[in-house]
């Protein structure tokens, strides 16, 4: 049996901490809630079911690739459902679950929040910046 070194405990807790943060549903849920577009779509979905296209023209600097990997990341997560409807041309609509729907009331906290502490985030960090020159 080999002897354990110090660099291979800093490894181990290295690795258990990346686990138990990657198992975090903080952590998980917040990163899918990072993603640029999902506020935006959030957003547009709140007011009621949408089309595809009606959504594209209400987040006009998605692109198409990225409102699609959006829209299908959301409805892998539970949190909007996606309808065809056959005719021609197909029709697809897009609404929040109720899942979904009970993430509005989270999401417009941090909208508050973000509307009147936006000034003294910019304040600090130019301060910041000021200050590394």
């Amino acid at each position: 049996m080999t002897a354990r070194t110090a660099a291979d405990a800093r490894a181990e807790a290295r690795d258990a901490y990346r686990a138990g943060f990657a198992a975090c549903p903080t952590n998980r849920l917040l990163d899918r809630m990072g993603d640029k577009w999902v506020g935006l779509v959030l957003k547009e979905l709140a007011e009621g079911p949408q089309r595809y296209g009606e959504l594209a023209r209400s987040i006009p600097g998605a692109s198409q690739k990225m409102l699609t990997q959006t829209l299908r990341h959301l409805e892998r997560d539970g949190l909007l459902s996606r309808t065809v409807t056959p005719a021609v041309p197909v029709r697809v609509d897009y609404e929040l679950t109720p899942l979904g729907q009970s993430l509005l009331p989270v999401l417009n906290a941090v909208t508050r929040w973000a509307e009147q502490n936006i000034g003294q985030v910019d304040r600090a960090r130019r301060a910041y910046d000021a200050q590394q020159g």
